[in-house]
């Protein structure tokens, strides 16, 4: 991770060198120093970042305030405190006073600051004798709520932060902090180096099982502090329950108010990688379905936080006692984890407007072929064409844009009629790709610009419904449905430039549908203009589009507005469309000026064909 780099703007005093101690590796060498300083005027940022740049290897310990510090030196080190790997902040408190750190709440929120806190003396309360106030400013990117939620919110920051003068050791008068800000403040490259995104799973309380009779997992990503213990930090976020956000399409098997016998003891596999788990009494009466599935959400949320991962989750009842055990390899029969699902094929339209397909495995030499049915005959020229998630079914757009079809990928299929028709005049305002969700069913725009409409189609036939997007603003440009069918990407069109965005699909109760998509976050707030993007995992999306004033970049973010370190991905020239899958281990194809390539794993772009389009994998 690298450091953030701040300067000493004009009217910055002159700071002092940071007093955070760093364990390098194993080396453990503890770093510390110390300045006078003066108790009055400008500071430059807390420049707790400027360490050396190994993420993995880096460990931050804060040290306490020395005696006799100055104001300036107390409010440094406690912010200094904020970006440490220090458990329970017990650092941090020391430069409160004793009723501060009763109050202080780390837990309330954390504020990401684009270079972290700047420090201005001012002038306010500083008159009186034993009193001082400093500003904290800075320009917000995001906040992390009580529930560890991440969600963008660009803002100008600004809090105050007042010390007096207290008793020490002694009866000596010492400065302390006794309204600090609220919650936790740091720099966005602390809060990458320090916390990491994790996914929790729940069951999808919307629209129901799938088509294999399970009910399917939903991704909710959270931030924990990667350092402190993240596999019980997980557990704990995990029982909680689902985000806010998330909470009225996904409910856990855990019953509310579902904990750890022990919150205070640390989990910890043995060396065969099981994990054992206590629960209070609030689970004590779970039958064994329930309770396999209780494991299913431990197992599927906890398998990627440790190199080797956990293989058995076993839960124990309050007393101790065995509730159920269930392993990794048992658990796809509890439920079905659709960002684990393989494809067989990847699709596009070939340069006789044709559904073609190509084995999905990054190896294959194998050349593209017409899919069986309708669809691949080229009776009706496409445009762009979406696969059924269990590949048996496919919808196209006619090559003018009117026209959306669906049909078997099946011998024997005839063209039916038009599911959707564009009364648009300009091609590039009729239907734009479809694409279907995990339960079966099509989801498409018509952006005419007289009559934008996101439409949806119960099992890709009848008469299709008009969704309701109350909170967007703009024209829907183009629809992407998650393999839960609870969540949605679009990309949405205002004063000429497109912004990608992720809202929550509600479906209404009653014989008629009544289809909503609420609480939309926007996905990409960095980029000006996204201009193409797939779903590529149980929370991840890859994006392309660009910056403002940056050329055109792909790279993966998440759906609750955060870029994970490291996500930029090899550049490729004039990109036009993206395909992901929800399989980490299936290659990106995507449809550029080289016509259609693909990314397979740990190698470069690679074309596959020069004239084609619209590339997808099933969804």
């Amino acid at each position: 991770m690298g450091a953030e780099r701040r300067g000493r703007g004009p009217g910055r005093g002159r700071g002092r060198p940071s007093r955070t101690g760093l364990l390098l590796g194993s080396c453990g060498a503890l770093l510390a120093g110390c300045a006078s300083m003066p108790d009055s005027g400008n500071l430059k940022p807390v420049d707790a970042s400027q360490r050396p740049d190994s993420q993995s290897q880096v460990r931050v310990y804060a040290l306490p305030p020395r005696e006799g510090a100055l104001p300036v030196e107390i409010v440094q080190g406690f912010l200094e405190a904020l970006t440490s790997d220090d458990p329970q902040f017990a650092m941090a408190r020391k430069y409160l006073t004793k009723s501060a750190s009763k109050k202080w709440d780390p837990e309330r929120a954390t504020t990401v600051l684009a270079d972290g806190p700047n420090t201005d003396a001012g002038n306010a309360g500083n008159d009186a004798e034993g009193s001082r106030r400093f500003s904290l400013t800075g320009q917000q990117v995001a906040k992390v709520d009580r529930q560890h939620a991440y969600r963008p919110a660009a803002a100008p920051y600004r809090q105050s932060v007042h010390l007096s003068l207290v008793s020490g050791p002694g009866g000596r008068k010492e400065w302390r902090i006794d309204e600090p800000p609220p919650g936790v403040v740091l720099g966005e490259s602390d809060f990458q180096r320090i916390y990491r995104s994790v996914n929790k799973y729940y069951y999808a309380g919307t629209p129901g099982p799938g088509p294999d009779g399970q009910a399917g997992l939903v991704a909710d990503p959270v931030y924990i502090r990667q350092r402190i213990d993240p596999l019980t930090q997980t557990v704990k976020l995990l029982l909680a329950g689902p985000t806010n956000w998330l909470s009225p399409v996904a409910d856990s098997r855990f019953r509310s108010g579902t904990q750890l016998k022990d919150p205070g003891k640390p989990l910890t596999p043995d060396d065969q990688n099981r994990l054992t788990v206590q629960l209070n009494s609030r689970s004590d009466g779970a039958s064994q379905t329930r309770c396999r599935e209780m494991a299913a959400q431990l197992l599927y949320t906890l398998e990627d936080l440790s190199p080797s991962g956990v293989e058995q989750v076993t839960l124990q009842r309050s007393n101790g006692s065995m509730l159920c055990v269930l392993s990794q390899s048992h658990a796809e029969s509890v439920t079905a984890h659709r960002s684990a699902d393989r494809p067989s094929y990847q699709y596009f339209v070939d340069d006789k407007h044709r559904l073609v397909r190509m084995p999905a495995n990054s190896g294959s030499t194998a050349d593209p072929a017409p899919v069986s049915g309708v669809l691949g005959t080229g009776e009706q020229p496409l445009r762009s064409a979406a696969v059924s998630r269990d590949e048996k079914r496919a919808a196209g757009v006619s090559l003018d844009g009117k026209s959306l079809y669906t049909g078997s990928l099946g011998s024997g299929d005839t063209l039916g009629k038009a599911q959707v028709r564009s009364r648009a005049k300009a091609e590039e305002d009729r239907l734009s790709t479809p694409s279907w969700d995990g339960h079966g069913d099509l989801w498409v725009a018509d952006r005419d610009p007289k009559r934008p409409r996101l439409l949806w189609l119960g099992a890709g036939e009848g008469e299709p419904v008009q969704v309701e997007v109350p909170a967007l603003d703009g024209r829907v440009e183009a629809v992407r449905v998650s393999a839960d069918g609870v969540r949605i990407a679009l990309l949405v069109k205002k004063d000429g430039k497109s912004s990608l965005w992720i809202g929550r699909v509600d479906r209404g109760e009653g014989a008629k549908p009544r289809m909503s998509v609420l609480d939309p976050t926007q996905a990409a707030p960095q980029m000006e203009e996204v201009t193409a993007m797939s779903w590529a995992g149980g929370s991840r999306l890859v994006v392309v589009g660009r910056e403002s004033g940056g050329v055109q970049q792909m790279r993966y973010v998440q759906c609750d507005g955060s870029v994970l370190s490291g996500t930029a991905l090899p550049g490729l020239t004039g990109v036009k469309e993206i395909a992901a899958s929800e399989s980490d281990q299936q290659p990106l194809v995507a449809h550029s000026d080289d016509g259609i390539v693909r990314l397979p794993t740990g190698s470069q772009w690679q074309t596959v064909v020069k004239d084609g389009a619209a590339p997808v994998y099933p969804g």
